[in-house]
């Protein structure tokens, strides 16, 4: 991995003070712990704690390899190397497995309610848990967690239930309402990926690996129970319906292809391609912080990471804040518009940041950043009926689980390639791509103005046209 050799010096200065053992005893306990489950433990890492490992200073990865002044730079490249290969596979096997759950359960959670699609998935991610921690406390192959993976895309996985959660709020909410709410959802996310990140990993590094999944497992079941048994229904007129059907994944289809309401459909697209790009972006962008931190010549310590990634989960909640209060005096498309300002504004700064204020005063320009993303899952409810909410977000998940594949290759690889001309170049990369929604969603709204501008002036006068000619 080429960043790992950019990054030699300020990831492994802090231990060159005290000779290390020797390479060969030291280097052959570790390639052994890590075929055993070294990758297990980091793989965990990332879906409990969010990444919180790597926000304290560079993952388990380097904190074990770095330990006892350990200077074995090919060593983390093949651990690395090897990690990333079981993650692919593991993301792949449950991106394409929840493809096609979260197509049919959607659409079904239309006709026999929400409560199944979100009981459905939290049974899964508990499955899952449980399979984990088989694999960790039997010290099975990490093979076994692509199974654990598999089982819960059987059952729609987490896009799933973000899909489930959207639908119930766009079923609960009047359309003016609708995006505020949407908000609210989205700013909880980023609650709970901060507490995650801040609690998670201080567990991790007192207590292992294991014990935060049992709290995976309580989670997801206590998720499960209270969706059977304490949620109201959101859906009106709820009608039995069969789950293995070919209607379904139709139900889907039509969203975009329907000749009726075409100009509907149009804009649906347009909407869809717009958070596509903006979502890549962001998941692409928001891997790199920790890399592009640790890296010469910002070399950030572990306290400074992890008052970044604060920063960059309190945008969620400024976000909303911003969205609520910019809603009292513009529209949805112009709050959304202001955001990807914020957006391109923040990221620009942070590709040519070379010090921490400058640094910061990045994260303090995304404060917007994340205002624009519910906007679009609003305008995208509003353009489909009551009857296709639930087909809606869970294409709208997929996207997202799309958009995650896409920011990994694309932005991953880009970053080694830029740097040795611009190591920001990616930041600059994902705001000049941002254009490209911020151009679609004010296109849109122009469009619509200019529609009703003209339906106006043709209702006005033919009044007056009917009085002449009588």
């Amino acid at each position: 991995m080429k960043a790992g050799s950019q990054l030699q010096p300020c990831l492994w200065d802090v231990n060159n003070n005290a000779e290390g053992p020797p390479l060969t005893n030291r280097a052959r306990s570790l390639k052994q712990q890590v075929r055993r489950g070294f990758s297990t433990a980091t793989h965990t890492t990332q879906h409990t704690t969010g990444g919180a490992a790597a926000a304290r200073g560079g993952g388990g990865l380097r904190a074990v390899l770095g330990a006892g002044g350990l200077r074995v730079p090919f060593l983390l490249q093949e651990v690395e190397a090897l990690v990333s290969r079981w993650n692919l596979c593991i993301n792949l096997g449950g991106f394409f497995v929840g493809l096609f759950s979260v197509t049919l359960l959607g659409p079904w959670s239309d006709s026999v309610g929400r409560r199944p699609a979100l009981v459905l998935p939290a049974v899964g991610m508990a499955v899952q848990a449980a399979v984990y921690l088989l694999v960790m406390y039997l010290q099975l192959h990490v093979a076994y967690f692509l199974l654990g993976r598999v089982l819960s895309g059987l059952l729609g996985d987490y896009n799933l239930i973000l899909a489930s959660c959207f639908a119930y709020v766009a079923d609960s909410s009047d359309q003016h309402r609708r995006t505020f709410r949407v908000a609210v959802l989205e700013a909880c996310l980023g609650v709970a990926g901060m507490l995650a990140s801040i609690g998670g990993g201080q567990w991790r590094k007192v207590q292992g690996y294991i014990n935060p999944f049992w709290l995976v497992l309580a989670a997801s079941l206590a998720a499960a129970l209270y969706a059977a048994f304490c949620l109201q229904e959101s859906v009106k007129q709820q009608k039995p319906a069969k789950l293995l059907t070919l209607s379904h994944y139709r139900a889907v289809y039509r969203l975009y292809t329907a000749p009726e309401h075409r100009s509907s459909r149009r804009k649906l697209a347009l909407y869809s391609l717009a958070f596509f790009l903006l979502v890549t972006v962001h998941f692409g962008t928001k891997d790199l912080f920790v890399l592009y931190e640790l890296g010469s010549p910002l070399c950030w310590a572990a306290e400074l990471i992890g008052y970044g990634s604060a920063a960059s989960y309190l945008a969620y909640l400024s976000s909303l804040a911003g969205l609520r209060l910019l809603q009292l005096c513009l529209g949805d498309t112009w709050v959304a518009e202001i955001g990807l300002i914020s957006n391109i504004s923040g990221l620009v700064v942070i590709s040519l940041a070379t010090t921490t204020p400058q640094m910061f005063t990045g994260y303090g320009i995304l404060f917007l950043s994340m205002a624009a993303t519910p906007v679009i899952r609003s305008k995208l409810s509003k353009l489909v009926s009551e009857t296709e909410q639930g087909a809606l977000f869970a294409s709208v998940a997929c996207v997202e689980g799309l958009c995650s594949l896409v920011a990994a290759g694309v932005f991953n690889s880009l970053y080694p390639a830029s740097l040795h001309f611009m190591r920001g170049f990616p930041f600059l990369f994902g705001a000049i791509i941002l254009l490209i929604p911020a151009a679609v969603i004010g296109w849109i709204e122009i469009w619509d103005s200019n529609h009703d501008y003209n339906h106006f002036s043709d209702a006005s006068l033919s009044p007056a046209g009917g009085s002449s000619a009588s």
